[in-house]
């Protein structure tokens, strides 16, 4: 959906997709983590699809589509290892900091975050080859919903590491390193964006999205954007993809 609406159109080469299936909804007994050698695979699956991409291109900046934020395990599992420390600009509607043992799902789009600072199993933590693959006091959380929140996203909020800076301060700071953005749509508010697994009311529109991240996007630091969360089956008529591609054509 997001082709036709005009994405390959943005990049200069389309490598086309990545061979990342996640089927299994069997969770791991010792983690809570729901398809637990799947999700591995297809991090290092994206790794080495990325590693050949931007080895191929070393003077363009990746995009990066896929399902859910799982997808950042297989980024910075690339990135840990061929860049050493790279920073996280995370524009998303929830911290992705549950504890997959007390998830409901035990989806790893629940707990990136954790795992990408250092926290969960280690076979997630270590894709990169050494852990963490994101230092916390180089993530920069941005978008996540702070009011009117249910006790488990309370609970989830609470675990979030002090060093990592949100917000605000997040978007005005010097990290010093590479920077990875990733945007999750359902920063978006639901009302313009309804088509993602998750809504949450409170989120920016389009041009507020654009007006917070332009600042990220044109940062000569900047090494690669990904996007997540796109739902085409709840987009029948694509009017969401259509705003999606143009929230990247402006920011790209």
């Amino acid at each position: 959906m997001l082709r036709r609406a005009g994405l390959s159109g943005l990049v200069d080469v389309d490598f086309g997709d990545a061979p990342t299936h996640i089927t299994s909804a069997e969770r791991d007994e010792a983690t809570g983590v729901r398809a637990l050698s799947e999700s591995v695979a297809a991090a290092r699956a994206l790794a080495a699809a990325l590693q050949n991409g931007m080895s191929e291109h070393p003077l363009h900046r990746p995009v990066v589509v896929g399902g859910d934020c799982s997808l950042l395990l297989g980024v910075f599992a690339h990135l840990r290892a061929a860049v050493g420390d790279v920073g996280l600009w995370i524009v998303d509607g929830h911290p992705d900091f549950t504890d997959p043992r007390a998830s409901e799902t035990g989806e790893v789009a629940d707990s990136e975050l954790a795992f990408l600072v250092g926290g969960g199993p280690a076979v997630l933590t270590g894709l990169g080859g050494s852990t963490p693959m994101a230092k916390a006091h180089q993530v920069g959380l941005i978008g996540h919903r702070t009011a009117g929140l249910d006790p488990e996203s309370l609970a989830e909020l609470g675990r979030l590491p002090g060093a990592v800076l949100t917000r605000d301060e997040a978007l005005g700071a010097d990290f010093g390193v590479p920077m990875w953005l990733h945007i999750d749509v359902d920063v978006l508010d639901p009302a313009v964006m309804p088509a993602v697994t998750y809504p949450q009311p409170g989120g920016p529109d389009f041009d507020q999205l654009v007006a917070m991240l332009t600042p990220l996007a044109e940062s000569p630091s900047l090494v690669g954007v990904s996007i997540a969360d796109y739902r085409p089956d709840l987009d029948p008529d694509g009017s969401g993809a259509a705003g999606l591609v143009a929230l990247l054509g402006r920011l790209l």
